[in-house]
């Protein structure tokens, strides 16, 4: 199997000192007979304190499996970068250190069980993957084993409905897609619509649904709803059929990899009106590939470069700073997730995998860069949204 692995060990001066005292390196994750991780046993994944003044003397294992090849490469490439940043800066802060593992499922949910069948054995909390088609298939995995996951990209419903173990930073589909289809109606008087969606993807599927209720919830009349597969790359003849319904707006739930080829000839084809996407859209690769054709489309989203903060502001310039460009979505939503985790780890002081789910079930009002992040009842993150157009070739607030 084809895999990228990045490790982790990281170590503040306090934690250094410790390590020295109680351990080889810190990397015992105390794997008991079930395969979950537990290193309960004193000087292990147990501290002493709480909050900002807890001290564990080994370091947590965190296993995150992304989309680091195969077709959400792009997403996952970014969310290895958010991740590693966080990693650094959590570095710096006493008593608790991460030793964070991260493995590729190449697009391939069957890949994605495997990595989360090696992480029960030796995580004590599990990231990803990035898609909701893998984490239907990898999460009832953990879920048995006892070990909890940190959703930070999957947006379609269902995802924390699979057990008590499951938990997710990103914005649901639900929480964002109606915002983005009330301020578009408004900001462009819309009242007819195409729908166009991928039909053979869990993620595209579940935001068309959302979609449908919107669109129904805004009074607005759906022309025609047309249907493609996420490996299409040829949209002209759906397309032509979205422009003889003379509609105001065409609104699109697909991944980027359709996302780009779709915009580009819609434009083509001289189609003006607004193009309204899902969180598919929501990747720089939208602007850098389509160019002029992307200007003007419309994505909702959980977090955008603009939104105001000293936490994103700092966020923004360490991550310039360490990898020479601006971060997307995907980084921040990732960057958040490890940051939340430390949250929880702290709150009970213990890299345990019990005590890391009791203690993200009681995150409440936590800053973030995505602004103040709770998790609900249902596991599920509440914060902020915000919708986008895109113009100047950058995703820019249009609420």
């Amino acid at each position: 199997m084809n895999r990228t692995i990045t490790s982790l060990a990281l170590t503040s001066a306090l934690a250094l000192t410790l390590t020295a005292c109680g351990s080889d390196d810190g990397g015992d994750t105390g794997a008991d007979a079930g395969g979950a991780a537990t290193g309960g046993e004193a000087g292990g994944l147990v501290g002493t304190g709480t909050g900002d003044d807890c001290t564990i003397e080994e370091s947590v294992p965190v296993g995150a499996a992304l989309s680091l090849t195969g077709a959400a490469a792009s997403y996952g490439e970014s969310q290895q970068k958010g991740l590693e940043l966080a990693a650094e800066k959590l570095g710096e802060k006493d008593g608790v250190t991460y030793d964070l593992t991260i493995e590729d499922d190449g697009t391939d949910p069957r890949q994605g069980i495997t990595v989360f069948e090696q992480f029960t054995q030796d995580r004590s909390v599990i990231i990803g993957p990035t898609l909701s088609n893998g984490a239907f298939q990898a999460q009832p995995i953990a879920q048995e084993a006892g070990v909890p996951v940190v959703a930070i990209s999957n947006t379609a419903e269902g995802i924390t409905a699979q057990g008590d173990h499951i938990f997710r930073v990103s914005l649901t589909e639900a929480q964002v897609i109606p915002q983005t289809v009330e301020v578009s109606t408004e900001e462009f008087g819309l009242e007819k619509v195409v729908v166009m969606y991928s039909n053979d993807d869990a993620f595209t599927e579940s935001g068309y649904d959302v979609f449908a209720s919107a669109l129904e919830d805004q009074g607005l009349e759906v022309l025609d709803t047309l249907t493609f597969s996420k490996a299409d790359t040829d949209f002209r003849a759906l397309l032509t059929e979205a422009k003889a319904a003379d509609a105001d707006a065409i609104v699109v739930s697909g991944l980027i990899e359709a996302a780009i080829p779709l915009v580009t000839q819609a434009r083509e084809l001289g189609i003006e009106v607004p193009i309204i996407g899902g969180n598919g859209f929501n990747n720089p690769k939208l602007m850098s590939d389509a160019g002029e054709a992307a200007e003007g489309v419309v994505v909702g989203a959980a977090w955008n470069s603009a939104s105001e903060g000293e936490l994103n502001t700092a966020f923004l310039a360490d991550f310039e700073e360490k990898y020479g460009h601006q971060p997307d979505q995907f980084a921040a939503q990732a960057y958040t997730g490890l940051m939340v985790i430390d949250e929880a780890v702290r709150a009970a002081c213990s890299g345990e995998p019990d005590a890391i789910k009791e203690g993200l079930g009681g995150v409440q009002d936590v800053e973030t860069v995505l602004g103040t992040l709770s998790i609900n009842d249902d596991r599920d993150a509440e914060h902020p949204a915000v919708v986008q157009v895109v113009e100047g070739g950058a995703f820019t607030p249009l609420n």
